[in-house]
């Protein structure tokens, strides 16, 4: 890089290259990364992604909550998915491994927290986000969100905008910890309903609920009755 005179760094371009040879080879490993993924994913059964925060201590009651709706889900017949990461991740994971049933990780090499847990049944690597987060898009019959962070916070708002925009189906989007999430809930209707960014409809395409037992028995509920959203419930 050069120095402008303005002291900010400036790039040095190779010139009108519309081919370069290293992004070929990155669209062979992204198409790489979907065959393997959807090669080993088709073969699964009905699972249920579980979100939450990596940093989150494994004697927590968010921990001991996930660790049981890891159980509940598997008892309920389903599988579970997570991103095969600690804290959350890792409960949820156990809770289904425990229970007997299918445990799967799409675990992803990050700079700080992420490591896989030992309670995956079956363990997938990503090097893209976008690859990972396709798999868990395509493969979640429903979408269960814990208190986290950035990581927590885009996967639900890219679960909702694909929603929203009708790119997926819709599938039952539960959030758990009233305390947690009450005060991001109130800006999103205050805010952005207020200021006509998001429609009042927009605020049932996910359920508050404050409990594993809750959530789990209201997913039941939107599966047996055919309905693969959300429902509202008064």
């Amino acid at each position: 890089m050069n120095e402008k005179n303005d002291g900010f760094p400036e790039m040095e371009y190779l010139g009108n290259n519309d081919f370069m040879p290293v992004d070929s080879w990155r669209i062979l490993r992204i198409m790489a990364e979907f065959v393997e993924s959807f090669e080993a994913m088709g073969r699964m059964p009905e699972l249920v992604a579980v979100f939450g925060s990596a940093r989150t201590a494994e004697d927590a009651p968010d921990a001991d909550a996930a660790r049981r709706v890891g159980k509940l889900l598997v008892e309920a017949g389903y599988g579970v998915i997570t991103g095969g990461g600690p804290g959350i991740m890792g409960a949820a994971n156990r809770g289904a491994f425990e229970a007997g049933g299918r445990s799967v990780g799409l675990n992803i090499e990050l700079p700080m927290e992420q490591h896989p847990n030992k309670f995956q049944t079956d363990s997938l690597s990503f090097h893209y986000f976008f690859v990972r987060k396709v798999c868990f898009l395509k493969y979640s019959t429903a979408i269960i969100v814990f208190p986290g962070g950035f990581g927590t916070l885009d996967e639900l708002c890219e679960v909702l905008t694909m929603t929203q925009t009708r790119k997926i189906n819709p599938v039952p989007v539960i959030l758990v910890g009233k305390e947690f999430w009450n005060g991001f809930l109130h800006w999103m209707k205050q805010i952005l309903v207020g200021e006509g960014m998001i429609s009042e409809n927009d605020l049932g395409l996910f359920h508050l609920v404050d409990s594993a037992d809750e959530a789990v028995e209201y997913l039941k509920m939107c599966h047996r009755y055919g309905h693969r959203g959300t429902v509202r419930v008064d």
